[in-house]
C-alpha cells in the first residue's frame, strides 16, 4: 500500500480482578507485597486501578500481532504466578459474578480521589474491567478521520468480547453489563465526530479551560485519540477471559483500521451512519452479544452475526495477509461457534444449578472456570 503514514503498531491493555482462591470472592485489600512483586517483574507495564481488587497490565509497543501475543502471554503469566504466591488468582472478566462494589476499597491515589469526589457513586461502583487496544496512527488528521469511520464496527467488536453477564450474584440478562455501569459517567459511549483534529482540540480546550476536565484522559469514549500516545484507542470491548480471544479481536481491530486507510488511499471511505443507528447495534451487542444478530445499516435489517462476520472477514482478508495475522483473524469464527466468556459463564452457572447446586455454589463454579480460562495457554 503506497504512502502508508503508519506501520499500524499496536499495544494491548487488560484489566483483571483479583480473587481469593479459597472464597472465590474479590480480595478487598490485597497485600502490598503483591503489587511490589508485580512491579519488580514488570516495571511500568503493570499498574493499580481505581479499586484495590483490580490490576492493569499493558504490552509494550508491538510491531505485529505475534509480538503482541507473546508479550501479553508473558504479562498474564507473571500476574497469575505472583497472585498464586499470595493465595490469589486473577480473572479476566469484566465483572465479578457475585462480589459487591459497595464492599470494595479504593486505591489511594490523588487521581482516583478526585474522580470519586466529582462522580460520587457513579465512580465508586466501577467494579468493572475492560480491554483497550492502541493502534499507532501518527498523523493527527488521519486519526480523526479513521475514528469517525471506525465507530461503525464498535458493536461488532463488543459482541465478540462479552464477559460480564453477572452483577452482584444475579444474571443480569445482558452479555455485557459492564457498559451499563460505565455509561453512568459523562463523556462515555460512542465518540463524537469531528471534521478535523483542530476541531477536536478546540472542543477539548473548551472543557479544560472551563475547569470541567484536567485533560483529554477524562474523555472515556468507546474510541478516542489517546492523550498519551499517537494512537487511536479502542475501549468498547469487555476484557476477554481467554488469551486467544483477546489476540483475535485485537488483530481484527487493526485489520479494520488498515482496511479503512486502504479505502482512503483510493479516494473511498466507509459510509458514515447516524449515531442513533450505531447505538442501537451497541445495545444489541450489550444485550445479546451476537446471538440475535446486528443491524446491517446499509440494508436496514437485522442480519445473523455469522453472516456479517463473513462479510467483514472478506473485507479485511487482504489486510490480514499484509499484517501477517490471518490465523489470528480466523479465530473469531471459533469465538462465535464456541461462545464468548459470557456464554460460558452462564452455561457453567445453569449446568451447576441443574446438578443441584444452589446459587452460591454455582457462582463459585463460575469463578473457578474464570480462573482456569484466564490462565489457559500460558
Amino acid at each position: 500500500m503506497p504512502n502508508v503514514p503508519s506501520k499500524f503498531t499496536m499495544g494491548i491493555e487488560e484489566e483483571y480482578l483479583l480473587v481469593d482462591k479459597e472464597t472465590r470472592a474479590l480480595v478487598v485489600d490485597p497485600p502490598q507485597s503483591l503489587m511490589k512483586a508485580c512491579e519488580e517483574k514488570l516495571g511500568e507495564q503493570v499498574s493499580s486501578e481505581l479499586l484495590r481488587s483490580q490490576i492493569e497490565i499493558g504490552t509494550k509497543v508491538c510491531g505485529d500481532i505475534t509480538e503482541a501475543r507473546e508479550d501479553l502471554r508473558r504479562l498474564r503469566k507473571i500476574i497469575v504466578d505472583v497472585a498464586n504466591d499470595h493465595g490469589l488468582a486473577p480473572i479476566a472478566s469484566s465483572t465479578h459474578p457475585f462480589s459487591r462494589w459497595s464492599e470494595q476499597k479504593q486505591t489511594e491515589k490523588d487521581r482516583y480521589e478526585s474522580l470519586t469526589l466529582e462522580m460520587q457513586a457513579a465512580a465508586r461502583r466501577l467494579l468493572i474491567c475492560g480491554m483497550h487496544v492502541h493502534v499507532g496512527i501518527e498523523d493527527d488528521e488521519l486519526r480523526i478521520d479513521l475514528m469517525n469511520q471506525m465507530s461503525y464496527f464498535l458493536p461488532h467488536l463488543l459482541a465478540m468480547s462479552c464477559s460480564s453477564p453477572f452483577w452482584e450474584g444475579r444474571n443480569t440478562g445482558l452479555k455485557s453489563y459492564r457498559l451499563t455501569v460505565f455509561d453512568a459517567l459523562p463523556r462515555t459511549g460512542l465518540p463524537e465526530r469531528f471534521a478535523s483534529y483542530a476541531e477536536y482540540e478546540r472542543h477539548v480546550r473548551i472543557m479544560v479551560d472551563a475547569g470541567l476536565i484536567e485533560d483529554s484522559t477524562r474523555i472515556w469514549w468507546d474510541l478516542r485519540p489517546s492523550a498519551r500516545f499517537p494512537t487511536l484507542e479502542t475501549r468498547v470491548m469487555d476484557v476477554c477471559t481467554r488469551l486467544d480471544d483477546t489476540v483475535a479481536i485485537a488483530a481484527m481491530l487493526v485489520c479494520l483500521l488498515r482496511m479503512l486507510y486502504r479505502l482512503r488511499s483510493h479516494n473511498q471511505r466507509w459510509r458514515i451512519y447516524t449515531p442513533m443507528l450505531i447505538r442501537e447495534n451497541r445495545w444489541r451487542a450489550m444485550r445479546y452479544s451476537y446471538d440475535e444478530g446486528l443491524i446491517d445499516l446499509a440494508k436496514g435489517v437485522v442480519v445473523p452475526f455469522d453472516q456479517l462476520l463473513d462479510e467483514l472477514l472478506d473485507l479485511i482478508a487482504e489486510d490480514a495477509e499484509a499484517l501477517s495475522c490471518t490465523k489470528e483473524i480466523e479465530h473469531v469464527r471459533t469465538i462465535v461457534a464456541r461462545g464468548t466468556s459470557a456464554h460460558r459463564q452462564i452455561n457453567v452457572f445453569e449446568e451447576s444449578k441443574a446438578f443441584g447446586a444452589d446459587d452460591e455454589v454455582a457462582l463459585k463454579n463460575v469463578v473457578d472456570t474464570l480462573i482456569e480460562d484466564t490462565a489457559d495457554g500460558l
